[in-house]
């Protein structure tokens, strides 16, 4: 459990520059391959202080690299993500989820390598970072379901399963740019996932 702490403004920057470069080490090495003293070392805190900032010791600590991942990955796909009512913010956000982990120095999802990881050792954190995933995909649900009611899609098309579709495709295809080191298998990824979302555009 985490308590709140009142932070001053300077002391805010402090705790966002201590999740961002915990951040980067949990992504390198894993939440099991990173101790909280390797924590310390690499944000160049003390013990008191680190748990000054999360009094919940490391499970808080991995939250709040989960809420910074999920806000990076999100804000890196905008504004497409937000407006995707239309075939051409689609391929927008095609185009940004490619150029943002192209850009990446580690291959794969932050948010579901942080998934994947804590389901089996810390389920209570793992719920919460489902919950970020849950956010993430319900952007593409909502921006299919505008465009089933500017009939741009069937009918009969379904916004969740197909929210669900893509959203499949583009971590299968995550995982497979780690294990590959290679961009290819997630652009193939998304360019079938849109071929999936045109077979139910809507005709004539």
């Amino acid at each position: 459990m985490s308590s709140e702490v009142m932070l001053t403004p300077k002391g805010a920057a402090t705790r966002a520059r201590i999740v961002e470069a915990a951040a980067d080490l949990v992504l390198a090495r894993g939440v099991g391959g990173t101790s909280l003293n390797d924590i310390r070392a690499g944000t160049g805190t003390s013990k008191s202080q680190l748990f000054h900032y999360f009094p919940g010791g490391k499970s808080e600590l991995v939250g709040a690299i989960a809420a910074f991942q999920s806000e990076r990955v999100l804000r890196a796909q905008q504004p497409s993500l937000g407006e995707l009512d239309s075939w051409a913010a689609w391929q927008g956000w095609r185009d940004a989820v490619l150029a943002h982990y192209g850009s990446q120095r580690h291959w794969g999802c932050p948010i579901g390598a942080l998934a994947t990881e804590l389901i089996g050792n810390d389920p209570e954190r793992a719920a919460d970072v489902a919950r970020h995933m849950d956010h993430w995909r319900g952007y593409l649900r909502a921006g299919l379901s505008r465009m089933r009611d500017a009939g741009l899609l069937r009918a009969d098309a379904d916004p969740d399963t197909l929210a669900l579709s893509v959203f499949a495709a583009l971590h299968g295809g995550l995982l497979l740019t780690q294990t590959m080191r290679s961009l290819k298998p997630l652009e193939a990824a998304l360019d079938g996932a849109l071929t999936t979302l045109r077979a139910a555009a809507a005709t004539g």
